[in-house]
């Protein structure tokens, strides 16, 4: 793919996302009521698996240089990562389970050469992270309704109008995520301030 086909410009808008999710993940670490050290790792996951992506697309479009393993990484990242905010938000669920969780789809993805259960994988932990996330900010479910928008676009054949409609939409479920996280965090330290000691 030549800068022509996918523009510098289109590649560099692909990092605010992810840099809005990630964002989004670190002021949640911020609650008392979470282990700060696995929201953080999550922020850290999260954040390696979106920026491989974007900067495989900023390699075509500046370079032409196509380091192909550097989107694979995107599912595999991306559902640890939310596996692990899972278990910040839910500390009973077993780190077995989820790991296991995690192997089996690695697994899968290898036995068959697809990212197909990958990406099953990172769509259902995604969404069980919405759910969690739901209970403390209904603008969650804006979040992820954002990102189901994305499903059927993705199907389509790609062009760079579509793209940048991609990444718009997913530019602005991302900056929701970011937005309800901070609510969370205010209103919970608004509560801390006026329970009494």
């Amino acid at each position: 793919m030549s800068e022509m086909e996918y523009p510098v410009i289109l590649a560099l808008e692909d990092f605010v996302p992810v840099a809005l999710t990630v964002t989004g993940v670190l002021l949640l670490a911020k609650l008392d009521d979470l282990d700060t050290r696995l929201v953080r790792t999550a922020a850290v996951l999260l954040g390696l698996g979106g920026f491989a992506k974007c900067g495989w697309k900023l390699l075509i479009a500046s370079t032409d240089i196509d380091l192909w393993v550097m989107p694979l990484l995107l599912f595999p990242l991306l559902s640890a990562g939310f596996l692990t905010l899972i278990k910040a938000l839910e500390p009973r669920l077993p780190i077995a389970a989820a790991a296991g969780v995690w192997m089996a789809g690695i697994a899968t993805s290898f036995a068959i050469q697809d990212t197909m259960p990958m990406l099953v994988l990172t769509i259902g932990v995604s969404t069980a992270a919405a759910v969690y996330l739901f209970r403390r900010h209904k603008l969650f479910l804006l979040w992820i309704a954002g990102q189901y928008a994305l499903g059927p676009l993705g199907g389509q054949e790609q062009t760079i109008t579509l793209q940048w409609i991609e990444q718009s939409i997913n530019t602005a479920s991302q900056a929701v995520f970011a937005f309800a996280s901070w609510r969370v965090l205010t209103l919970s330290k608004r509560k801390n301030q006026e329970t009494p000691a």
